[in-house]
């Protein structure tokens, strides 16, 4: 048996960890294991995932191998767990539908910052070094230094252990490391007091750090907090019995309190509401909804009880989808990403060497004091791990995907941010993204002898089934007309052409006169869909055979804020083009007051080319509804799907506008531009406060509590900076 057939994933949350050299470390504790494939650690959810080969490497001695680094563990979360192949750290599979007991949570979980290890380190050191300074003034002047050294010790011990078994993890260039020889240097050349002071500093800027990040992961941990843990349902005989909404399954009968979210996917079966729906697609203003409608898990009950009955399970609601494509999206990092990492692995050495070369050779090539070199190497140790550098990305990102997720705008991942900010020109679809994608019936035309209910109902018996806007156009006008339709046999669509069926043992064609059978596109029938087309609308020829039956005119409507999102483009220095299997003069028609470059009567296939045409020209986004368009969304740089949450929207394009707004596209790029602009801010950030102490501490201007000031408040203020980008709402911004 190979061992891709006996291994197993497996995942655990891991506490503790507070920086992307956090995450390195446990991703080293545990590759080096026998057995061990496929370790990803995510940073923002606390994650460990990884595949155990059997009979090698136990989940125990994984738990083992993370507590030696110095970061708690402990079973995923049942959702986390409940994830394709995954299994929980217990060994078997974890099922939401049927929890078990996982045993203890992670050890800090939810505590208050003065109560976790990291916060009783603080005030531990922090009193031990008032205490020092007290004692010191009334010891002699000879003895002074002890109390300072006492403390320096006692702050140090837990970072010296967490660095020893790094060590011995084969990860020897930490910051623990570099703290430990620092601190141990700093009392062997008789700067006890500094040395304590580093060591209280260092504590404080893992606490600030520790703090940053929660912070960084709140938006996240939100958006699963949208779903409420519980709900009530309904038994046949009406009493009522409250369930963990993971529970929940298709079918029930599920009371919706006013005030109450909804908790899962469904219907509405009884009660009249207003809906706010603002959690799931940044719509501020609720909607109200009835019997029949369909309603999602997170929205709340404004006004009035609902019955509800539930269409999916509670962990594939449509809420709880973008929550794990969110957490996926964090976990594929963006290019700049890893180049940073990639950076990282050869700057904390160069560092140490830098500083060894600083403590050696001024004294013995130029015979400087060996006290004051030495002293300047330990402050270069303190700025040697590039913390601030590798969190200024993920940091960023996630709360971008965050904010983004929150307002309608969902996001898949660093990869596509980047692409999205580089992005010179966007191609829009036209039906049902740049339209409102239901257009009506305005007219038929007979060409022979046929009546026009009869032309309708052949049109209507070959579209049964189709989900096209057209075909749903013509079969909505035969219901209306209340036409009974004829039996149709061996249905086929062509796409970007028409479809064809058998109708009473004749061939019936539906669709574009261009590629009308032939003889059936005759000059008459020509000349009529000139005459629906100048007009704005669409001609759907109805044939028999080789004969022409009649002609449908169709007309759609451009979306309300079609208009503007175009020219909020133009404003940000965007191309915009429409691409439609449309004919010409109805593309104009829509086009022409939008302000946009039509490009018309294009196949699947022809779209697909003038994507990878501009592509060839630089970044380009293809919004389309993610069906008809999939070759074009997949070709281009970005391809973003409309859909309100659909199932195509959420799994097939690289991005998705929930709300169905056409100004949600520019507002996307917006974001991803903020987003990179936050990034760059960062690195510069980052890496200019590591040269200029660099320079300083090489020099002598500072010291090293001023070293490990810049190290780890560096790594705190490019987390803040970070953040900004929860609150940064771009569907208002005028920044572009």
């Amino acid at each position: 048996m190979t061992a891709q057939t006996t291994a197993r994933t497996h995942e655990w949350t891991v506490t503790g960890m507070d920086c992307g050299s956090c995450a390195g470390k446990v991703r080293g504790a545990v590759e080096r294991l026998p057995g061990v494939d496929a370790v990803e650690v995510s940073l923002m959810r606390e994650t460990l995932r990884l595949r155990l080969e059997a009979g090698a490497s136990s989940p125990a001695e994984v738990e083992a191998a993370v507590r030696a680094v110095g970061f708690g563990i402990g079973p995923a979360a049942p959702q986390a767990a409940n994830t394709p192949e995954a299994e929980c750290s217990c060994g078997g599979p974890c099922e939401a539908s049927a929890p078990h007991d996982h045993g203890t949570p992670p050890e800090e979980a939810g505590r208050a910052w003065y109560r976790t290890a990291r916060g009783r380190l603080v005030l531990a050191t922090g009193a031990l070094l008032a205490a020092s300074w007290a004692v010191a003034l009334v010891l002699p002047a000879s003895l002074g230094a002890l109390p300072f050294a006492l403390a320096c010790l006692v702050g140090l011990a837990p970072v010296a252990r967490r660095a020893w078994a790094l060590l011995r993890a084969g990860m020897p260039f930490t910051i623990e490391m570099l703290m430990t020889l620092a601190a141990t240097g700093a009392l062997l050349i008789g700067a006890a007091q500094e040395a304590a002071m580093v060591v209280f500093l260092f504590a404080v800027g893992e606490l600030l750090e520790a703090v940053a990040a929660d912070r960084a992961r709140a938006g996240i941990r939100s958006l699963s907090d949208l779903v409420p843990r519980s709900a009530w349902v309904e038994a046949p005989d009406g009493s009522l019995r409250e369930v963990a909404a993971a529970r929940l399954v298709p079918g029930q009968r599920i009371l919706v309190r006013p005030g109450d979210r909804i908790p899962a996917d469904g219907t509405i079966l009884e009660g009249i509401s207003g809906l706010d729906e603002s959690p799931v697609t940044g719509e501020s203003l609720p909607v109200t909804r009835g019997p029949g409608d369909a309603v999602r898990a997170g929205a709340i009950a404004t006004e009035a009880a609902l019955r509800v009955e539930v269409a999916r399970a509670g962990e594939d609601s449509t809420i709880a989808r973008i929550v794990r494509l969110v957490e996926e999206a964090e976990a594929a990092r963006a290019p700049t990403e890893r180049f940073i990492d990639r950076f990282s692995r050869y700057y904390m050495p160069a560092i140490v060497g830098l500083a060894v070369l600083v403590a050696v050779v001024p004294p013995l090539a130029f015979g400087q004091d060996w006290g004051t070199f030495v002293y300047r190497a330990l402050a270069l140790l303190l700025i040697g791990c590039p913390c601030a550098l590798v969190i200024s990305v993920p940091a960023t990102i996630a709360s971008a995907l965050s904010s983004g997720a929150r307002r309608g705008l969902l996001i898949k991942g660093g990869a596509v941010i980047e692409a999205l900010a580089r992005v010179d020109r966007v191609a829009f679809d036209k039906t049902g993204t740049l339209t409102e994608g239901r257009p009506e019936v305005t007219g038929i035309v007979p060409l022979g002898e046929a009546s026009e209910d009869e032309v309708l109902a052949l049109a209507a018996a070959v579209e049964t089934g189709s989900a096209h806007p057209l075909a749903r156009a013509i079969l909505s006008s035969a219901e209306a007309r209340g036409l009974t339709l004829p039996e149709a046999r061996a249905a086929r669509a062509h796409p970007g052409r028409g479809a064809e069926a058998e109708v009473a043992g004749t061939r019936i064609w539906v669709g574009a006169v261009a590629h009308a059978p032939e003889g059936a596109g005759q000059a008459a029938g020509v000349e009529a869909a000139a005459g629906i087309e100048a007009r704005g609308g669409s001609a759907v020829l109805v044939a028999r055979g080789d004969r022409a039956m009649g002609l449908i005119g169709l007309a759609d409507t451009p979306r309300a804020d079609a208009a503007e999102a175009v020219r909020q483009l133009g404003a940000m220095g965007l191309g915009a083009v429409m691409l439609t299997g449309d004919n010409p003069r109805a593309a104009r028609a829509i086009a022409g007051p939008l302000g946009i470059e039509p490009r018309a009567g294009l196949l699947p296939e022809d779209k697909l080319a003038a994507v990878a045409e501009m592509a060839g020209q630089g970044g380009v986004a293809m919004i389309g509804d993610g069906i008809n368009d999939a070759p074009a969304l997949k070709r281009a740089s970005v391809g973003i799907a409309m859909g309100a949450g659909s199932d195509v929207a959420l799994e097939t394009a690289d991005a998705a506008l929930l709300q169905n707004r056409v100004t949600d596209a520019p507002a996307m790029i917006r974001l991803s531009r903020a987003a990179m602009r936050t990034i760059r801010q960062n690195v510069a950030l980052a890496l200019g406060l590591k040269a200029l102490f660099l320079a300083t501490s090489v020099t002598g201007v500072t010291g090293l509590w001023m070293a490990v000031l810049a190290d780890t408040g560096a790594t705190v203020l490019v987390t803040a900076n970070a953040l900004r980008l929860l609150a940064f709402d771009p569907r208002r911004s005028p920044r572009t």
